[in-house]
């Protein structure tokens, strides 16, 4: 028997509508990440983008379990010297909504060439509406 490999080439990619309200934050993240990777497709190959694309609405309604929207930090440094800067889950939700799912997936995605060309098929809205209507986006359950 022959070996199959998949070829970058052969890829159909599909577009999904994820609605983030309501969904805990890791779990919508492993999901997301699983169908960016395409890991959910029977052609999957490690080394090679074979995911579709995700938009998630409604980023900013995300559920947390237990105190994390007080005791969960996200860090920032300048560069310069004292330039640690920390933000709760809370105060990362006020300033930028969308920021949260979109570090939680990429860090479950490849921290590599191949991980960076998959993130970029991450759309993340904090409302519910989206500007890829034209894509004709089929609504994921999750």
């Amino acid at each position: 028997m022959k070996t199959y490999v998949t070829k970058p080439a052969e890829v159909e990619r599909r577009w999904y509508v994820v609605d983030a309200e309501g969904k805990t934050l890791g779990r919508l993240s492993s999901q997301v990440a699983a169908i960016l990777r395409g890991k959910h497709k029977p052609i999957y190959s490690p080394s090679v983008d074979c995911g579709d694309f995700v938009i998630v609405v409604n980023a900013d309604k995300i559920a947390v379990t237990g105190r994390r929207m007080e005791q969960k930090m996200y860090y920032r440094h300048s560069g310069y010297p004292g330039g640690l800067r920390e933000f709760t889950l809370r105060e990362q939700l006020e300033r930028h909504p969308t920021r949260p799912i979109e570090l939680a997936v990429k860090g479950m995605l490849p921290k590599n060439r191949l991980g960076r060309k998959m993130i970029k098929k991450l759309k993340i809205y904090a409302g519910p509406n989206h500007p890829h209507q034209a894509q004709q986006p089929e609504v994921l359950e999750l």
